[in-house]
């Protein structure tokens, strides 16, 4: 088991490790590592060219993990994600080719360009850790995350993923862009994708996945968990959402606190764990009633704001 204090510097370095690849996007940068930790899939929403595949990139060079990336376009099919079996002659039989999805960190570029049916394919590995192919079950890599980048849904050529595939993501974030000073830094430096190859691991993958293990065993009190109950029945009320969290997504709300209150160096989860997370984890989930006037994010904060403190 990694001792608290030394896995809280070894995740400050990560973090500030990826700062300079991502400039002037700490938050962002640390809700990664936090979703990471709590052992979820990330989805970047955010219009091309803000630096969504290369922060996934930076986040796996950073752990050590071994990376894939697809591009995801409309004529992508299952079996160019998941493998496929051929025939080789000097073998007679059927050998498995495995697909991009057999890394540690998948990124699926664009995910929103592709037909629902490839979409779909990626459920089983999201959810369990393993694909079915041609009737037989094969084990994934661990850690196994997907990075997953989504183009704003008024763009062209999209298709809007299903609220199944949604839910399998523990966080959905935006990068947006840069302010004055980070455009400058990034104007007259290096090209940030070049500097990736520069980057060393600051975690290797067993320690990854202790730090996992760590995060589990953080601690939350009982008043705690009456506040995150107590946000999980506002979204089901229906003053503020159609529908509410699924217990799923409660669980998920609570394991990604207790990743970002391990970063604080914490050993138990406080509420201002479960409010520096909370919209992250899920708006992506939830559409506001109508006539609320407010996107999903705003939504939940102006949830939050009216849900007392315990």
């Amino acid at each position: 088991m990694v001792r608290a204090m030394s896995l809280h510097t070894r995740l400050h370095q990560l973090v500030d490790q990826i700062d300079t690849i991502i400039v002037g996007k700490r938050a962002r940068i640390e809700d990664s590592v936090a979703c990471m930790l709590a052992g979820g899939h990330l989805l970047i929403e955010d219009v091309p060219g803000v630096g969504k595949t290369t922060l996934a990139h930076a986040l796996a060079v950073s752990l050590g993990l071994r990376f894939s990336r697809v591009q995801f376009t409309a004529d992508l099919m299952p079996s160019d994600l998941l493998g496929v079996s051929i025939y080789e002659r000097g073998k007679e039989s059927f050998v498995f080719h495995p697909g991009p999805v057999f890394a540690q960190v998948l990124l699926a570029d664009e995910i929103n360009r592709a037909g629902p049916k490839t979409q779909s394919a990626l459920l089983e590995s999201m959810e369990e850790h393993q694909v079915t192919v041609e009737g037989e079950t094969r084990a994934l890599p661990a850690p196994f995350f997907v990075i997953a980048t989504q183009n704003p849904s008024d763009q062209l050529g999209t298709y809007p993923l299903p609220e199944s595939q949604l839910d399998r993501f523990l966080m959905c974030i935006t990068l947006g862009y840069p302010d004055r000073a980070s455009e400058r830094a990034l104007l007259a430096g290096r090209d940030r994708r070049e500097a990736i190859g520069d980057l060393r691991p600051v975690m290797s993958p067993a320690e990854l996945q202790a730090a996992q293990q760590t995060v589990l065993a953080v601690h939350a009190s009982e008043p705690l968990l009456d506040y995150l109950q107590a946000l999980i029945e506002a979204t089901r009320g229906g003053q503020w959402f159609t529908e509410g969290l699924s217990p799923r997504a409660g669980i998920a709300l609570l394991r990604a606190a207790k990743a970002r209150a391990l970063m604080a160096a914490r050993d138990y989860v406080a509420p201002d764990d479960l409010q520096a997370v909370i919209a992250q984890c899920i708006a992506h989930r939830l559409m506001p009633v109508a006539g609320a006037g407010r996107g999903p994010r705003e939504q939940v904060r102006a949830m939050v704001e009216a849900v007392a403190l315990p």
